[in-house]
């Protein structure tokens, strides 16, 4: 590494030729084997990533999160795990950890998300399917589906296009 590259990885677990690029910042997640992951990503605390998956640069996967084998992630695709963010109580307390409920996601096995889809928490996309460029999922993907938009609707089968 070199002075001007930055990157923090911290209490991580990495598999074999796994490759992550430059100003990543990796905590407390697990990476399978033969993965890539882009450029400026960022993979928070309990993440999970099986092998052989690809992260395309500015993507921010949060707790929560566990992507499955083959998948794909397109550029600056984010993650969402709480349906109610704030900042502050109404005493203007910060919020913590003990304060919000954790919405778990699921990418299973060789889905892929295109480009700035944003990924709402607490749902699961399906094996093989197609999350389309831009797009915002705001529940469960079936296997094989192509969804696209705001919020994101099927309109086809990767079935049709193997």
């Amino acid at each position: 590494m070199t002075d001007n590259v930055r990157q923090v990885i911290v209490d991580c677990i990495i598999g074999k030729n796994t490759k992550i690029w430059n100003f990543v910042n990796l905590y407390e997640c697990t990476i399978g084997d033969n993965c890539m992951i882009g450029t400026f990503v960022e993979i928070t605390s309990n993440v999970v990533i099986g092998n052989s998956v690809k992260i395309q640069s500015h993507s921010f996967i949060c707790e929560g999160v566990t992507i499955e084998d083959g998948a794909f992630v397109g550029h600056h695709v984010v993650f969402v795990n709480d349906k109610y963010p704030k900042a502050v109580k109404e005493n203007m307390e910060p919020m913590t950890k003990s304060d919000w409920t954790l919405q778990k996601t699921l990418v299973q096995k060789y889905a892929s998300i295109g480009s700035n889809a944003t990924i709402l928490g607490g749902i699961t996309i399906g094996t093989h399917a197609l999350i389309g460029a831009g797009s915002v999922v705001t529940k469960d993907v079936p296997d094989y589906a192509i969804v696209v938009g705001n919020p994101a609707k099927i309109i086809g089968s990767t079935k049709d296009i193997r």
